[in-house]
């Protein structure tokens, strides 16, 4: 306070102390001009000719799958797009996506897209993602003869009959999400596009660096984050306070600090992929500090200072390269099959069948505890997932993405969905599960597309509809379920995500299908934490009792135990379908990954309780100089602990 202030400053006199604390602070602030601390306009790097390149390679890569002249439908999209991406300055985050994709599929992994971008015909045609946003349709690939469905007619084209070609003859290729574009970048197409992608995460720093080569150093920085103060550390800061001036205070004034100090900034940490691009025309002060990320002078990147979503959103570009285990999953079975993932059909029958059966594992549901083979499949593995999947039994790529929207969403299955699929009011096609699937009902019962969007956006982010919409809604048949749900929903998934995790996941369980070892030996070697040899080595019955005991305990189980349950569960499953565990062999066994040997896979070192991945790799290292003579030779040469 100004008191307290003159007090610190009493030894100068009343009448100086009255001067620095009051006059010249006061006329210091008046010399001072209106200051914009950060800029408000939109500064994207600067790639010469972007927009040129987009649009050439968009409209290349779809003649190649179209033919010339391309389908009305094709150019039509094609045009609404690149009016909006050209038109708003976004063609270079498009073309930065593409040209790290690019460089992540030479060198020979997937990349999966999250969130909306699917929704982009262009971002697929540029190679960004593998959805197809178009409408389900055939295409031929030798003649070009196209056939498409009507918007909201049918939810992917993976399901459409199997079908030859009217003109020559061909099998035709079935393709086709239905996804609006409205979903990606607004209704104008004038939203902030938000391209994130799924590298893997083996993959993930030779991305980041290669994005630093594109823009030079000094150009790219990780995006930094603050944490606050979470509100218990705050309360006990302000008992302390209490304490310290012997004050005794209301419970309503000790509310108030307590969130007057919820938020502040406590320290600063670093996106696990966020990468914030700054034009070669500026530099990075003009819209933050940067900072090594708490501090850690010995961290490979520089971090901006400024949360990305408090002061940088709109003004800078900020590129989503996170890591995922989805594409290394994916390498490892491509370099122990010899299938290239892209060549997976994602309409195979026996794939299907595992989401509602056991059956094409060859083994029975009693001894497997349950009916469904989907354990350790991306999305479909969890408890949660598959009671979904019991209740819905889906027989169609379309079901899938759908349950993996339900999954996802908020007050979307449980106490809405799950009812109307048991009362029979409704089938899982017809329910609504994603975002874009309202705006699709909406259009192909002839409701306005703008109207249909609006609603649409009111629902996803659980703003409840008003007495016109309602009245609208009723005006074009939909019926009253549909519009209840409406009202219940909270959050809603966008169909694009949950499509290209679904077509990673099918991938996935066409190997689990048909290559059950490179399967088994993926899974554990890259997404199983916690497994354990010694409980592996007992044998199946052993491991069923310690499965039952693990569940029996319900949310008593520590984040240890889940992880623990999840991996002996497939373990058990791989058992009953005749795959042996190998003990872990000083000489054979990789560090990390699990082997495919003739007697069945052979253990990794850090399947050995206590031994982490460092220790493992120097034991591999030190291997090579010829066999340990001794317990001794084996501790000094392998530098391990007792």
């Amino acid at each position: 306070t100004t008191a307290e202030m003159l007090d610190e400053f009493s030894y100068l006199g009343a009448d100086l102390a009255q001067r620095v604390v009051i006059e010249n602070t006061r006329q210091i602030a008046a010399e001072i001009t209106d200051v914009k601390p950060v800029p408000d306009q939109f500064y994207p790097p600067q790639i010469p000719g972007a927009d040129e390149e987009i649009r050439t390679t968009a409209y290349q890569r779809a003649e190649e799958l179209y033919g010339s002249p391309l389908p009305a439908i094709v150019v039509d999209r094609l045009e609404l797009e690149l009016k909006s991406i050209i038109g708003h300055g976004y063609a270079v985050l498009y073309l930065i996506s593409e040209k790290l994709v690019k460089k992540s599929m030479q060198d020979g992994y997937l990349v999966g897209s999250r969130g909306s971008v699917g929704s982009s015909f262009v971002a697929t045609m540029c190679g960004i993602t593998e959805v197809n946003p178009l409408p389900a349709h055939y295409r031929c690939a030798a003649c070009y003869y196209s056939e498409f469905m009507e918007t909201g007619a049918i939810g992917s084209g993976y399901d459409l009959p199997d079908k030859v070609c009217p003109q020559c003859g061909a099998a035709l290729i079935k393709d086709g999400q239905d996804i609006q574009f409205a979903t990606f970048m607004g209704f104008e197409g004038d939203k902030e596009p938000d391209i994130d992608l799924n590298f893997s995460g083996d993959y993930q720093p030779v991305v980041h660096r290669y994005t630093e080569e594109l823009f030079g150093k000094g150009y790219v920085f990780r995006a930094g984050t603050i944490t606050g103060l979470a509100d218990k550390t705050a309360f006990g800061f302000v008992r302390g306070y209490m304490e310290e001036q012997g004050l005794k205070l209301r419970q309503a004034e000790i509310n108030r600090l307590v969130q007057g100090c919820t938020g502040v900034r406590r320290s600063s940490g670093q996106h696990p992929g966020g990468m914030i691009v700054i034009p070669k025309d500026q530099e990075i002060y003009n819209f933050t500090p940067i900072q090594y990320p708490a501090n850690d002078r010995s961290a490979e990147w520089i971090t901006t200072h400024f949360d990305y979503h408090g002061a940088l959103e709109g003004r800078l570009v900020k590129l989503d390269i996170l890591g995922h285990d989805d594409p290394t999953v994916i390498r490892m079975l491509q370099d122990l099959t010899g299938v290239d993932p892209k060549t997976v059909p994602l309409d195979d029958s026996d794939t299907m069948k595992l989401f509602s059966s056991v059956e094409p594992l060859g083994i029975s549901p009693e001894d497997l505890g349950f009916d469904l083979g989907t354990l350790g499949i991306p999305e479909f593995g969890t408890e949660f997932a598959r009671q979904m999947l019991e209740e819905t039994k889906p027989h169609t790529f379309a079901e899938l993405v759908y349950i993996s929207g339900l999954s996802h969403g908020t007050n979307v299955w449980l106490g809405n969905a799950q009812e109307l699929i048991k009362n029979k009011q409704a089938t899982l096609l017809e329910v609504i599960s994603t975002r874009d699937k309202i705006m699709n009902d909406l259009i192909y019962r002839g409701v306005p597309p703008k109207a249909a969007f609006t609603i649409m956006e009111k629902v996803r982010k659980g703003r409840s509809l008003d007495e016109d919409d309602i009245k609208l809604l009723k005006e074009y048949q939909v019926p009253q379920w549909y519009i209840d749900s409406c009202l219940k929903i909270r959050y809603l998934f966008p169909k694009a995500h949950a499509a290209a995790y679904v077509m990673m996941g099918f991938r996935i369980a066409y190997s689990k299908v048909h290559y059950p070892e490179a399967f088994y030996a993926a899974f554990f070697s890259i997404r199983s934490t916690d497994f354990d040899a010694e409980k592996v080595m007992d044998g199946p019955d052993q491991l069923k009792s310690i499965i039952r005991e693990l569940k029996a305990k319900g949310n008593e189980m520590t984040a240890k135990e889940k992880g623990l349950h999840a991996t002996l569960e497939v373990a058990y499953e791989a058992m009953l379908r005749g795959i042996h565990f190998l003990p872990v062999d000083l000489y054979r066994s990789d560090a990390t990954r699990f082997l495919i040997t003739p007697q069945g896979l052979l253990m990794p070192l850090t399947t050995i309780q206590g031994l982490g991945e460092a220790a493992a790799r120097t034991l591999v290292e030190a291997r090579k100089d010829g066999e340990f003579y001794s317990v001794e030779d084996l501790k000094t040469r392998a530098r391990l602990s007792s």
